[in-house]
């Protein structure tokens, strides 16, 4: 497994959350190394496990992890109700061949058939492990959502054979004109600006902090889910999610109305 070029292991320690977060997150942290560790020479196209996910909803769900959904209407990197019973978060670099795999194969089909319906919600992390340009990446995405074009570059950005063209300066922009960025100017200010350098750090910290050591790694409602696993992964994690999330919104209308019912 390429080995992270900016990792400070004396900073990068798990998040406090809780006991239980130090447990997760260590779990999250041997997983994330299982799941994209290659088989072969290349990390790019060596086979990760496929995750388990229990049809027990409660099982490898922590509640502390999916209080990080920010679920802010006005995220720029974010697809989605804010309301949306289900929150997936995805840390990921651009020059990561595993998340490109899952932006190509699988992220679009789970917009169509969740983010779409409302049952879902995706919220995007950078996670810039691999050196210089996937900082500038990192920024570069941010810099393009500011003007409402973060898909659109993270669909260029991780298009095929794109990352084999690197992301040097030029080449970020170049995607943010293939994206639609309207003011490039503006884009570059901000890309190299003090606010994209604040907002790639604490998505960066933030994926050190619950354990994640190498991308894609996700979190669905709490439940931590490390590598392009295949596409039924991801549904069954979501659908149990979302049944859970009616289930307990349930009880807590029933909860509600019985409490008002005996108030009377």
């Amino acid at each position: 497994m390429p080995t992270p070029k900016n990792t400070k292991p004396s900073s990068r320690k798990p998040l406090l959350y809780g006991a239980v977060i130090v447990v997760a997150a260590g779990l999250l942290g041997f997983a994330s190394y299982k799941a994209t560790a290659p088989g072969g020479s290349s990390a790019d196209t060596a086979t990760g496990p496929v995750a388990e996910v229990s049809a027990d909803s409660q099982q490898g769900v922590h509640p502390e992890l999916a209080k990080l959904a920010r679920r802010d209407a006005d995220d720029k990197l974010a697809a989605g109700r804010a309301d949306a019973p289900v929150v997936l978060i995805e840390y990921a670099d651009f020059k990561c061949g595993y998340c490109g795999k899952f932006a190509r194969d699988t992220e679009p089909e789970l917009i169509k058939e969740y983010v779409e319906d409302g049952t879902l919600r995706i919220e995007w992390r950078n996670f810039p492990i691999f050196g210089e340009e996937s900082e500038n990446a990192a920024r570069g995405a941010w810099a393009a959502g500011q003007q409402d074009r973060f898909w659109e570059f993270h669909a260029a950005a991780y298009a095929e054979g794109a990352k084999e063209k690197g992301f040097g300066k030029d080449r970020v922009k170049a995607l943010a004109e293939e994206a639609g960025v309207k003011d490039l100017a503006r884009f570059m200010k901000d890309l190299d600006g003090e606010a994209a350098r604040a907002a790639v750090a604490r998505d960066q910290e933030q994926g050190y902090g619950i354990g994640a050591t190498s991308t894609p790694s996700f979190l669905i409602n709490g439940r931590p889910i490390a590598g392009a696993q295949p596409k039924e992964t991801f549904t069954q994690a979501i659908e149990t999610a979302a049944e859970q999330a009616k289930t307990t919104a349930e009880g807590s209308s029933g909860t509600a109305g019985t409490t008002g019912d005996s108030a009377k």
